[in-house]
């Protein structure tokens, strides 16, 4: 993990899970992010409990109420994260809300495809959109020519469920259509994302946690065979390899190439 060192990094769905998990693990960093902004949909809530008392020990961790189905949501977040960095760009974005109906084909509604589409995969076009002014800041900061996540880039978190190669695992067990077709369409946006923002030196990678014991993760009885502490530092040993081959990429917390 030694390669990568951001200034500024924010986590979207930072309050549970893989969200939390990398909040945890920036923190335990040998130069850990002088801003890591931890976005989340109800701060206040109970279910950001553990991420509140986190932050009252951590002057380093600002938490930013941020809902990413809303584009005036994401604005305000913008403006915040904005005034904490002064004239400072953001390093690192990690699209990582996300939500899960675990549904048949046959019970999937137009609800549950238009709410999950718009998290999942319409929330991440939005926060590039909306943060892009920030990561070109941080990248004309930078020293150097490249691209790479110490630089600026946006990580979309994927699933491979989303691989239309890889389809068939998983199936049995989670058909959720709603789920992999918004992860497939965000498995493109990322590539459109690596070929707009390329050229101001943004690097973008769609990246799959495994099959993670989270809430999302955990359903039917079943118990995932990856932790959050594994997965969170695999893709973060991860992140710190990636350099200008591999933007547009998708790949696992492993490193490995997931097929498309």
């Amino acid at each position: 993990m030694a390669g990568l060192h951001v200034r500024s990094v924010l986590v979207t769905g930072a309050n549970r899970g893989i969200g939390l998990g990398l909040v945890q693990h920036f923190l335990r960093m040998p130069n850990p992010p002088q801003w890591i902004f931890a976005g989340c949909r109800d701060p206040k809530g109970q279910r950001a409990q553990e991420l509140q008392n986190l932050a009252s020990k951590h002057p380093n961790i600002i938490i930013i109420p941020l809902e990413v189905a809303d584009p005036s949501s994401i604005k305000a977040a913008a403006a915040k994260v904005g005034e904490h960095l002064g004239g400072s760009g953001l390093n690192l974005l990690i699209n990582n809300a996300g939500i899960l109906k675990p549904k048949s084909i046959d019970n999937e509604m137009l609800q549950d495809m238009t709410e999950t589409y718009t998290t999942n995969t319409v929330g991440p076009l939005l926060m590039g959109q909306v943060f892009l002014p920030l990561l070109k800041k941080a990248a004309q900061g930078s020293p150097g020519s490249g691209l790479s996540c110490s630089k600026a880039a946006i990580v979309n978190m994927s699933s491979i469920g989303g691989s239309i190669a890889s389809s068939s695992v998983g199936w049995e067990l989670l058909p959720g259509v709603s789920y992999r077709c918004s992860k497939a369409a965000l498995n493109m946006l990322s590539k459109c994302q690596s070929l707009a923002y390329k050229e101001h030196g943004i690097l973008c990678v769609a990246l799959h946690p495994g099959w993670v014991q989270t809430d999302m993760g955990s359903f039917d009885g079943h118990t995932p065979p990856v932790t959050v502490d594994d997965s969170v530092q695999g893709m973060l040993k991860v992140l710190s390899s990636l350099s200008e081959k591999d933007t547009g990429g998708y790949l696992d917390w492993e490193g490995n190439v997931i097929p498309w």
